[in-house]
């Protein structure tokens, strides 16, 4: 949709589409009533400085909006077009390296409590691997935030695609 019609949408219609930006009803909230933008970098911006703002329990609710990376049936069931658009590749990995995201993301939310968050659009299901292997051991503070930095980064690949050019 063109910025000029996300801006004319009533404030429970732009809550909706921001909502399948970033699953957080507050970011999603204090965002839609920003509105009128003036132009898609204001847009993102704005959505920045909010999401910057957020808290633990806001991050936590906007992680719950995915599905764990590699989980296949979660990639065919409830997040099937935008999750195989952002996590396509994964499709195509061998069983081997699918069978080892699995046990990691499952070692990963055991650890931290939530899921493993990366902005996975453009990367292998190798590339993903090496990175929840890498983040494993960092504290639950360190992978709060890296998933946040993730969740900002997914939010503003969802927005550019929502609002056309």
């Amino acid at each position: 949709m063109k910025l000029d019609e996300f801006n004319s949408l009533d404030n429970d219609e732009r809550l909706s589409c921001l909502l399948g930006c970033c699953n957080c009803l507050g970011w999603a909230g204090r965002l839609a009533k920003c509105a009128p933008f003036s132009d898609l970098e204001s847009l993102l911006r704005e959505a920045a400085l909010i999401w910057e703002a957020a808290g633990e329990e806001e991050i936590l609710e906007a992680f719950s909006g995915h599905p764990q990376i590699g989980d296949l049936e979660a990639l065919r069931n409830r997040y099937a077009e935008r999750a195989h658009a952002e996590q396509g590749q994964v499709l195509s990995a061998p069983d081997e390296t699918l069978a080892e995201l699995k046990d990691m993301n499952e070692a990963y939310l055991e650890r931290h409590g939530f899921i493993f968050i990366v902005c996975a659009s453009g990367k292998s299901a190798g590339e993903m691997l090496e990175m929840v292997k890498a983040r494993l051991p960092n504290s639950r503070a360190a992978e709060l935030a890296n998933g946040s930095r993730e969740q900002g980064a997914i939010m503003t690949l969802r927005l550019k695609q929502l609002i056309e050019e």
